[in-house]
C-alpha cells in the first residue's frame, strides 16, 4: 500500500525542475515518504488558488514561499499586505537547525536569500510608493457601487461626468469632482440642463455627501496622480521576478478604499494586458491576503462580477490566490474555480466550527489515503493538505504536506531597512512625486472668474455690478466652508457607517484611456 501510495504520488506531481514550483514533501500516517516530492506545474498557476488555516498554522510562511518560488522562476508577484508581515521577502533568510532539518528530509538544499522588493502603500503615512488612480479611470459605475448611490443617483454620476468628459475637463482628483457637481448645480446649470436635461439638486447633495464621507477614509490621497501603471508590477532584475508588496496595515479600519484599490486593480490589470491564452508560466500571481475582507457585504451582483472576472483574468497570465483563514470566507463559486489548494489546519473548538471543516473536507478530491475531516484538525505547524492540477488540468490526489521553509526571511524588516529600499527605488520616487495638472477644479474656476469679470464690465450700472460680485464671493465662500465645515466632516463620519455596505462597484472591461475621461 505504501508503495502503491508513493508511485500514485510521484506520477502526479514528479515534474521538472525547470517547469514547476516545490511545495514540499508528501507524507503518510504522519511520516515523510522520502523522494515524494510535491510539485505544482507553472502552467496551471494562472488557474488561481487558495491558501487557508488558522492563525499561527504557516499559511502567511507558504505564501511568502511560493512568491518567492515565483521569483526565482522568473515570475513577478503583486502581495497584499495587511497584517505587516510579508516585507521579510527582501531580505535573506536565516540558516537553523530546525530549517536545515525540515529541508533536507524534504530533500532540498537551503539556500537561505533576499528576493528583488519594491514597497507600495495606498496613503502617503505608509512606506513605500503611493499608488493612486484617477476619479476618470474610475468610471461612474465604479464610483457608484463605491458610494452605494441607487439607480436614480448613479444616474446623475453618469451624467455629471459625461459632461466633464465632453467638455474637456480631467476628473483627477475628488476636488475636480466636487467642483463639477458645485458647477452643475449653481453656475453652470442652466447651460447644463439645456444639453443634458434636468438633474435632481437632492440627489446631486446626496452624491457629495457621499463623497465627503469616503474622503473621511483617506480617498482624497487615493484619487489624483500619478496613476499606477500595470507593467511596473511586471518588473524582472537578475533574471526574478520582482515581488510588489502592497502595505496596507492601516486598511482594515478603512474597508471602502481597500476594497476601491482592489477592484480597480484587477480591473487595470485585465484592460491592460494582452491575452496570451494558456502561457507556460503566468505573468503575473496576486496574492490577496485577508481575502475575507473583499468578501464581506458584497452583494449578489457583486459576487457574480468577481466570479466572471476570476474566469476571464486566467486568459491574461494572471494567477489569484485567495489568502484567508476559513475555505468558507471565499464564495462557493469563485472557490470552485481555484485550481490550487494548500490547506494548513483549521481548529474544531465550536459547534460551528466542526461543520466548517466537515465542509472543508467535502471540498477537497476524495482520497483513500487520509480522513480528510479529522487530518484537517491534527495538521502540525508547516503542514498542511494540498492539491493542485496536473498540466492536463486533472485535479491530483490529496496530499499530507511538509512545506517547505521560505528562503527569504520569515520576520518583518526594520524601520532602517524598509527606508533604505524606498530611497533606492526609481518606482517609489516616481510615484511620490506629486503632480497637480490643471483639471476640472482649476478650469471651472478660471471660467467663474472670467463670467464675473465679463459681467463687471458689461453691466449697464456699477452699483448692480458691485452687488453681482459681492454675491458671487458670498456663494464661494459658503460652498468653501460647507466642504471644510465640521457639520460635513461629522456627517461624513456617519455615512461612511453606512457606505460600507456596497463598497466595490462593478468590475467593467472596457478598455480604458490613461490621462482622459473613460468611461468603465
Amino acid at each position: 500500500m505504501a508503495k502503491d501510495f508513493a508511485s500514485r504520488i510521484n506520477a502526479a506531481y514528479d515534474l521538472d525542475e525547470k517547469s514547476s514550483i516545490l511545495l514540499g514533501l508528501a507524507m503518510k500516517d504522519g511520516k515523510p515518504e522520502k523522494g515524494c516530492q510535491l510539485k505544482i506545474p507553472l502552467k496551471t498557476l494562472n488557474r488561481h488558488g487558495l491558501i487557508a488555516g488558522a492563525t499561527g498554522t504557516g499559511k502567511t510562511k507558504s505564501l511568502q514561499h511560493m512568491a518567492g518560488e515565483l521569483s526565482l522562476k522568473g515570475v513577478p508577484s503583486l502581495v497584499m499586505d495587511i497584517k505587516g508581515d510579508l516585507s521579510g521577502l527582501a531580505a535573506s533568510g536565516e540558516k537553523s537547525d530546525g530549517i536545515l532539518k525540515r529541508m533536507e528530509t524534504i530533500g532540498e538544499k537551503y539556500e537561505p536569500q533576499s528576493l528583488p522588493c519594491e514597497l507600495y502603500s495606498l496613503t502617503k503615512k505608509g512606506k513605500g510608493g503611493t499608488l493612486r488612480a484617477t476619479v476618470s479611470e474610475f468610471g461612474p459605475i465604479l464610483l457608484s457601487r463605491i458610494l452605494d448611490l441607487n439607480e436614480t443617483q448613479a444616474s446623475v454620476l453618469t451624467v455629471i461626468m459625461q459632461f466633464c468628459d465632453d467638455e474637456g475637463l480631467l476628473l483627477l482628483d475628488l476636488k475636480d469632482l466636487k467642483k463639477a457637481m458645485s458647477f452643475v448645480m449653481e453656475d453652470g446649470k442652466e447651460a447644463f440642463e439645456e444639453k443634458y436635461g434636468k438633474v435632481s439638486g437632492a440627489s446631486t447633495g446626496t452624491i457629495l455627501r457621499k463623497v465627503v464621507a469616503l474622503e473621511q477614509q483617506g480617498a482624497d490621497e487615493f484619487f489624483g496622480e500619478r496613476s499606477f501603471e500595470v507593467q511596473d508590477l511586471l518588473q524582472k532584475r537578475d533574471g526574478k521576478g520582482v515581488i510588489s508588496i502592497v502595505r496596507l496595515m492601516d486598511m482594515q479600519s478603512k474597508p471602502a478604499l481597500f476594497s476601491t484599490f482592489m477592484l480597480q486593480l484587477l480591473a487595470e490589470i485585465y484592460q491592460e494586458m494582452p491575452e496570451l491564452g494558456d502561457p507556460d508560466k503566468p505573468e503575473l500571481v496576486i496574492f490577496l491576503d485577508e481575502a475575507h475582507l473583499i468578501f464581506d457585504r458584497a452583494s449578489k451582483t457583486l459576487l457574480e462580477q468577481i466570479e466572471t472576472m476570476t474566469k476571464l483574468i486566467r486568459s491574461k497570465g494572471v494567477g489569484l490566490f485567495f489568502v484567508t483563514q476559513n475555505p468558507q470566507d471565499v464564495p462557493a463559486d469563485v472557490l470552485s474555480q481555484l485550481g490550487t489548494r494548500v490547506q494548513h489546519a483549521l481548529r474544531a473548538v465550536t459547534a460551528k466550527d466542526r461543520k466548517a471543516i466537515k465542509t472543508a473536507a467535502e471540498n477537497f478530491p476524495l482520497s483513500d489515503d487520509y480522513k480528510t475531516d479529522r487530518l484537517l484538525t491534527e495538521l502540525g505547524i508547516g503542514e498542511a493538505l494540498i492539491t493542485g492540477l496536473t498540466e492536463k488540468g486533472k485535479p491530483t490526489p490529496l496530499a499530507h504536506s511538509l512545506m517547505c521553509a521560505p528562503c527569504s526571511r520569515m520576520d518583518v524588516l526594520s524601520a532602517s531597512e524598509v527606508n533604505e529600499i524606498v530611497s533606492n527605488s526609481k518606482l517609489a520616487k516616481k510615484y511620490n512625486e506629486s503632480v497637480d495638472r490643471k483639471s476640472a477644479y482649476e478650469m471651472l474656476t478660471e471660467k467663474a472668474e472670467k463670467r464675473l469679470a465679463d459681467s463687471e464690465d458689461d453691466a449697464p450700472e456699477k452699483g448692480k455690478s458691485s452687488k453681482s460680485r459681492k454675491k458671487s464671493k458670498e456663494d464661494e465662500s459658503i460652498m468653501e466652508k460647507v466642504f471644510d465645515s465640521k457639520i460635513v466632516r461629522d456627517v461624513g463620519r456617519t455615512v461612511a457607517r453606512e457606505i460600507t455596505r456596497g463598497l466595490m462597484g462593478a468590475i467593467g472591461i472596457k478598455k480604458s484611456r490613461r490621462r482622459k475621461s473613460s468611461w468603465f
